[in-house]
């Protein structure tokens, strides 16, 4: 089955859009409701304690899924996060890590997912699961 949105327009969003280009995140990988970014470290997302903060988990795993949606409805998908539970499980300490987010359930109102984060190593540092609301278009169909 054929990708809804390509690699080239996934790379070109991460590069454009504001909040995307300060993180960094590369996309590493696409499969159909499937997406990996690699998150590079940079000394500003160090929280008290020399450990990567949080958001910047949050962050990637809200990316990697907005992502794995566009593979199954398309670049212009207009998809929003309704809702994210995180669990921290290890810390990152000045070192890049991967997040893969994966579409568990593609509804007709809302898009679930699970995203993990995992070292260089492969230790896993965080685990989130999402919810999307997907956007109504101008007709008021999903």
């Amino acid at each position: 089955m054929a990708l809804a949105a390509t690699e080239a327009e996934l790379r070109g969003l991460l590069e454009e859009v504001a909040f995307t280009r300060a993180y960094g995140f590369r996309l590493q990988a696409i499969d159909e409701g499937q997406c990996t970014l690699e998150v590079p470290f940079h000394a500003a997302f160090e929280r008290p304690g020399g450990i990567v903060s949080g958001q910047v988990f949050m962050a990637a795993a809200d990316v990697a899924m907005w992502l794995a949606i566009m593979t199954r409805l398309g670049s212009r998908d207009g998809s929003v996060t309704a809702g994210m539970t995180s669990a921290f499980l290890g810390a990152a300490r000045r070192e890049p890590f991967r997040c893969t987010a994966r579409v568990v359930k593609l509804g007709r109102r809302l898009v679930y997912g699970v995203a993990e984060s995992v070292s260089g190593g492969g230790r896993l540092l965080a685990h989130h699961s999402l919810t999307y609301a997907r956007a109504r278009r101008d007709d008021g169909s999903a």
